[in-house]
């Protein structure tokens, strides 16, 4: 828990900077903009990805060495990611500002708010660095067992979002610009915080600009790791961009259709944050203490996560369901739009159960150094199923909103008994673990 809490914590400052756009899109602009950020951010997930997946390469990789106490080799291995990053990240701001305005018309976004989901995609994009190198900052964190100090630096740059949101949006009237520009600003100062202080340490991932050193053989082994990840993640946020276009293609008006799912991605995020955050903690857990060489206290702590997350995943269950028109309102109180997101929290919320399945043994997989498997289950499961589902629902059985988001739960179950079925099978005696008598090769 200790290690576990403040990673909650930073998955949700880190929801917060959608969840406070939406809100202040809504409540002081209006509702075409609260439906231009939540179009744009499908999009923004995909590039999150990315960032994502650098994230859990270095991570894992890190903690391994830091688990077997090579730590030379954990600075390279730092520096690497570093560079790498870099690279991933310029290639992904130049197509993202080319072809952002061609997804935005995928998802058949309504023309009235075209202009200004574009806009703040534009502006997010060039805050993409940031992005990036507070991502790759919290993995090493992370791998040596330091969640709190990312967290505080979250904390500070998300509640400084929140309070820039307001003053653009409110006192120097900028609308959709003034949110998008808002939570750049807010990502630049938690990138800035995280970078700040890797220079100033005096441990052994301390940056040094005249150090930095770049190891193929060491990028091959992140990459290993992290590139799967970040492809699982980036293609299934694509993905969610054409159930996006089937939602907007559901029965009934398109804006109601698209409020309440946006109203219900919102809800999402907070059920989906303690196997989030436990995912996470497992995949370091893992990765360390395979370094060291100890397989079986590895295996306890991905059974103590796994049942943690089906309690906690189960307590926030009772109350959304209980109270779903009550969560419904907070983001759109037009009657309608409630009606149907209350309809499909009621109808998917029970189904999270499943998720806790998926995303554990995911991560102690990737922890163990086989990105791949779970990537291959989850794109089968999230990607192939759900779209088979979604088409032959939409064309053939129902077109109702509640019908095509039931696509959703049925990936997270299939995935769910997949993965489940490999992670049992799966030998951690065969996993390549870092010897520490290596430090003296």
């Amino acid at each position: 828990w200790a290690f576990c809490l403040p990673l909650f914590g930073s998955i949700i400052f880190q929801q917060l900077y959608n969840i406070a756009d939406s809100l202040v899109a809504g409540k002081f602009i209006g509702e075409n903009a609260l439906a231009a950020v939540g179009n744009s951010y499908e999009i923004t997930l995909i590039f999150i990805a990315f960032a994502f997946g650098c994230n859990i390469g270095c991570s894992v990789v890190v903690s391994r060495y830091f688990g077997a106490k090579l730590y030379a080799d954990m600075k390279t291995a730092v520096h690497t990611t570093l560079i790498f990053s870099g690279a991933v990240c310029a290639v992904l701001m130049a197509l993202g500002l080319i072809f952002q305005q061609p997804l935005l018309q995928l998802i058949k976004t309504p023309e009235d708010v075209l202009a200004d989901s574009s806009l703040y995609l534009d502006i997010y994009i060039w805050g993409l660095p940031f992005v990036f190198f507070y991502n790759i900052s919290e993995g090493i964190f992370s791998a040596m067992g330091d969640s709190k100090t990312p967290f505080i630096f979250l904390a500070c740059s998300s509640l400084s979002n929140i309070a820039m949101d307001i003053l653009f949006v409110t006192a120097f009237k900028m609308g959709v610009a003034g949110v998008a520009l808002a939570t750049v600003i807010g990502q630049l100062l938690s990138a800035a915080m995280v970078l700040f202080v890797l220079f100033r340490t005096t441990s052994c991932v301390k940056l040094e600009l005249s150090a930095l050193r770049f190891d193929a053989q060491m990028l091959k082994e992140i990459i290993r790791i992290g590139i799967p990840s970040a492809l699982q993640m980036a293609l299934t946020a694509l993905s969610n961009v054409f159930v996006q276009s089937y939602i907007g293609g559901a029965n009934g008006a398109q804006e109601i259709c698209l409020g309440a799912w946006t109203s219900y991605t919102k809800i999402d995020q907070f059920i989906f944050l303690p196997v989030q955050s436990l995912a996470l903690s497992v995949s370091t857990f893992v990765g360390q203490n395979l370094g060291s060489g100890n397989i079986d206290r590895a295996k306890r702590g991905i059974r103590t996560a796994f049942f943690m997350s089906l309690l906690c995943t189960a307590l926030i269950i009772l109350p959304v369901m209980l109270f779903a028109p009550f969560w419904a309102s907070v983001f759109n109180r037009d009657a309608a739009v409630v009606a149907q997101a209350t309809r499909l929290l009621r109808g998917i919320t029970p189904f999270y159960l499943c998720c806790s399945v998926n995303q554990i043994f995911a991560a102690s997989l990737r922890g163990a150094g086989n990105s791949r498997a779970p990537m291959i289950i989850m794109l089968t499961c999230f990607i192939g199923i759900r779209q088979i589902y979604l088409f032959t629902m939409s064309h053939y059985i129902s077109n109702e909103l509640l019908h095509i988001g039931l696509g959703y739960p049925l990936g997270w179950f299939c995935c769910a008994v997949t993965m489940l079925l490999y992670y049992l099978h799966f030998d951690f005696s065969k996993v390549v673990v870092v010897k520490k008598a290596q430090a003296g090769a």
